[in-house]
């Protein structure tokens, strides 16, 4: 007889893991299937930020910065050892586009939507602070901001939260590929392989959280789901040599006013990050020779006399929304598809951020307990520690 879960998440990135720890700690069982490892797609190629989401402002995609930056501060109380807190810096130069005013603007409303907070704050640096920065090109500067963001090991977080989910019952099957499911008024028939073997189980309700793959996915659940208009856009980074000491720096693009960070990554300092439309498979996305020349030209505008030696490079995935001209204004929001409004049996994921994995995870399971049977709770997700310092 085949095994039966309430909830089968496919899918073991951020999302994928989110989802099963708030199932898991809801009091649903819970199976995940991942392909090969955890975070092993987009997950692991972020720019390792926790953040509000400050260039979203500009899109007025308010009620997500607000989620954001409320989210952005729950992590650093419950995850303290995998999310720190950093200061970021916006240097305005005579000929960036966004003038003092329109940063001063844009960060006081940043810090209204966080509700104040004092990791909400920013300020002005001092002129004579301004050797400080790494060798940040002074040159033509008029003023650097300081504001505070946090940043993250994308695939640690991912590990953490999903062990959160194995400890509060939930099960992982990875390697495992999913195969197929047949989705029913009384719930669905999922079959994977996993070491070898085709193997069947039964959930009350299925859950897509394959990030990139999740429209290939879907083509393998019947009835069929309607399409998502969405697109692949590829984003790039580099490690480059030479360790970044005094916190982050956002940078504009002088080629297309785009935004670039630099950040501090161990010895080292990831650059990124790029936006280039990908229609492949996405098992085969990587580095454009052209991101990386875009992305050095943007480290040799500001840090002249920093080494420009790559030591690692990644490409990673993003789901966008379709729509005419450029992917860095389009919604960041997070789409949630469902085969029956009112009792729920399939949710498909698309888009969604970093930062709000465990938000994104409410969302999905409040929809769900139109369906799912009653159970009672064994913890919150908004106070669980996870991390090494749980």
């Amino acid at each position: 007889m085949a095994e039966h879960y309430n909830v089968v998440v496919i899918g073991g990135g951020i999302h994928g893991a989110g989802i099963a720890q708030a199932a898991a700690c809801a009091g649903y069982s819970v199976l995940l299937i991942e392909k090969t490892r955890l975070a092993a797609g987009s997950s692991s190629r972020s720019s390792k930020l926790i953040h509000g989401g400050l260039r979203y402002l500009e899109s007025l995609e308010f009620s997500l910065v607000r989620e954001s930056l409320a989210e952005r501060e729950r992590l650093l109380k419950i995850a303290p050892g995998l999310v720190r807190l950093q200061p970021f810096h916006i240097p305005v130069y005579t000929d960036t586009s966004r003038r003092p005013l329109t940063v001063r603007t844009g960060l006081s409303l940043y810090a209204l939507l966080g509700r104040l907070h004092r990791d909400s704050r920013f300020r002005k640096l001092r002129k004579r602070d301004w050797d400080t920065l790494d060798g940040l090109e002074t040159s033509g500067l008029q003023a650097v901001y300081r504001y505070h963001d946090a940043q993250t090991d994308d695939v640690e977080l991912t590990r953490a939260v999903m062990q959160s989910a194995l400890d509060h019952g939930g099960v992982l099957r990875c390697p495992a590929e999913f195969l197929e499911a047949d989705i029913m008024a009384t719930g669905s028939r999922v079959h994977y392989r996993s070491s070898g073997n085709e193997t069947a189980c039964t959930a009350d309700v299925l859950v897509n959280a394959a990030g990139p793959w999740a429209h290939l996915v879907d083509r393998h659940i019947t009835p069929a789901p309607d399409p998502v208009p969405v697109e692949l856009v590829q984003g790039t980074h580099l490690v480059v040599e030479g360790a970044v000491d005094h916190g982050c720096y956002y940078l504009e693009v002088p080629s297309d006013r785009r935004a670039v960070f630099l950040l501090p990554w161990g010895e080292h300092a990831l650059l990124g990050t790029t936006e280039t439309p990908y229609t492949g498979d996405p098992d085969n996305v990587a580095p454009l020779p052209e991101e990386e020349t875009y992305l050095l030209d943007v480290l040799k505008h500001y840090f002249p006399r920093r080494p420009q030696r790559v030591v690692e490079r990644f490409a990673g995935l993003r789901v966008l929304p379709v729509a005419e001209g450029a992917a860095f204004g389009r919604s960041r929001e997070t789409r949630l598809t469902v085969d029956n409004p009112t009792q729920p049996r399939r949710v498909s994921i698309y888009g969604g951020k970093l930062t709000g994995y465990r938000a994104t995870a409410e969302k999905v399971m409040a929809m769900l307990r139109q369906t799912l049977p009653v159970r009672p709770a064994l913890a919150d997700t908004a106070t669980l520690r996870i991390g090494p310092d749980q």
